[in-house]
């Protein structure tokens, strides 16, 4: 199990160890071992919680790759090495580093490793398909649509990190919850459009 707290200080002593270099993506998970698809998902999840224009659809297609990455090598993460050799610069990285660094603190506080059945290779079987439709919800023009994925993938991620299983059953019922509320949504919509349609005073008789 990682000790976080040892965690967090590795980050922030890489940070400051940048100066003026840029790190791959590589050398990032690097510093987390096993724990690098977590890692991986908190850094695409983070922006999305934020209000930076464009975040969604950017992050959306990282999270599709590695909704590929979890099918093909879950719990290893084996990038290719195209995407590994992606440059971060230095203000980026160290930005990164240390947002992990803080968020690994503030988890611990009441993640721990627990339900670890729920990190087996097995469950490649639902984490690769839900990490996609959450990348696909994000992806999607929804007004603040980007928040609840997000956060399903941020609490997925972490379980991950700590190990808590816990934490990656909060992640996969919020996300479950927001795709029955999009699939009643639209089902909605498409039980009220023939009505609307016929009762539209301008339709062609």
């Amino acid at each position: 199990m990682i000790h976080h707290s040892a965690q967090a200080d590795r980050l922030r002593a890489a940070a400051a160890a940048l100066q003026d270099k840029p790190m791959s993506l590589q050398q990032l998970f690097r510093l987390h071992g096993r724990a690098g698809p977590g890692a991986l998902l908190v850094v695409l999840a983070v922006p999305c919680l934020l209000p930076v224009p464009g975040a969604g659809v950017f992050m959306s297609m990282g999270m599709a790759m590695v909704a590929w990455m979890i099918w093909r090598h879950y719990p290893r993460l084996v990038m290719p090495r195209r995407v590994g050799r992606f440059q971060l610069s230095a203000p980026m990285a160290r930005r990164a580093l240390n947002t992990l660094a803080w968020l690994y603190e503030q988890a611990s506080r009441v993640m721990r490793a627990r339900l670890r059945w729920w990190l087996q290779p097995v469950h490649r079987a639902w984490l690769a398909p839900f990490v996609a439709a959450m990348a696909l919800i994000i992806f999607l023009p929804i007004p603040f649509g980007n928040v609840v994925p997000a956060a399903a993938l941020l609490l997925i991620g972490l379980g991950i990190v700590f190990e808590d299983g816990l934490a990656m059953v909060a992640g996969l019922v919020l996300g479950l919850a927001l795709v029955a509320l999009l699939v009643g949504m639209a089902g909605g919509v498409v039980h009220w459009v023939p009505a609307l349609w016929e009762a539209w005073p301008l339709r062609p008789q």
